[in-house]
């Protein structure tokens, strides 16, 4: 418990900072939506781009004119914001006690380094759903004025549920990687760098029919913003994929951190 509550003191800044980031970037986008509300002249925009351009980054699965369309191009955005805080909470919550020197008081608790791990998860995950709960009230405050209906709000939902799966997979990857690596300076850069990697496989999966194969390979291709408004729904079948990714990256960060040799 001593080790749950330090690390969550030790990230309440880090909390507050991706906070401040994520609200800063709703107001931004929301504030752009009044040009397209209702102005079906900047749809014509759209139809002058190239259509491989517009599959790809989803654009064709929406109408920009109202809040719901809106929102939902937003996603993607929501995604990569959320997936980097948590990759990053990940990879560091773990190789930070090498990098601070902390690691030898760590080692002198009279706990196993298993229980280590598994505090240091539980409070990234609190950060994760803390940083989940401010997207989701910052969205709903700066959407309020335009009066969504019912739909919006079912698509928020079903938009929060999978970035916080999204937010589980990173975590996951962060965590298996800062207990993996011994190069533990290494280790955020790697993460943060997989996971850009996987977000520019899903640009590419969406570039023609015969590349969509890629999205097994890209968590943001897993809850796709277009699928979730039209299907009301969230495939099961990439719900388990994740859960197999979290698992096995888990798994893997506990038996990796019980065996390595740790630098003091």
């Amino acid at each position: 418990m001593n080790i749950f509550v330090r690390e969550l003191k030790a990230n309440l800044k880090s909390l507050l900072i991706w906070g401040g980031i994520v609200i800063f970037f709703v107001f931004i986008g929301i504030s752009k939506f009044s040009a397209y509300e209702g102005n079906s002249e900047m749809l014509a925009l759209l139809d002058d781009l190239p259509p491989a351009l517009l599959s790809a980054f989803n654009f064709n699965a929406f109408n920009l004119t109202t809040i719901t369309g809106f929102f939902g191009v937003m996603f993607t955005y929501f995604a990569l914001l959320l997936s980097i805080s948590a990759t990053m909470w990940g990879s560091d919550i773990i190789s930070k006690e090498e990098r601070d020197k902390t690691v030898e008081f760590s080692l002198t608790l009279p706990v196993p380094r298993s229980r280590l791990v598994t505090a240091k998860t539980l409070a990234a995950v609190v950060n994760c759903i803390g940083l989940l709960f401010i997207t989701w009230g910052i969205s709903i405050v700066s959407t309020a004025k335009y009066q969504p209906g019912s739909e919006f709000y079912d698509f928020l939902r079903l938009c929060v549920l999978a970035l916080f799966i999204m937010q589980l997979i990173f975590l996951a990857i962060g965590i298996f990687l800062g207990c993996a690596m011994k190069q533990y300076k290494r280790a955020s850069s790697v993460a943060v760098s997989l996971l850009l990697g996987t977000y520019f496989i899903s640009i590419i999966s969406g570039l023609h029919k015969d590349l969509e194969f890629l999205k097994f390979f890209s968590p943001f291709k897993y809850f796709d913003a277009g699928v979730l408004l039209n299907e009301s729904k969230i495939d099961l079948t990439f719900v388990w994929i994740s859960a197999g990714i979290i698992a096995v990256c888990m798994f893997g960060a506990y038996i990796s951190y019980a065996r390595r040799d740790l630098y003091i």
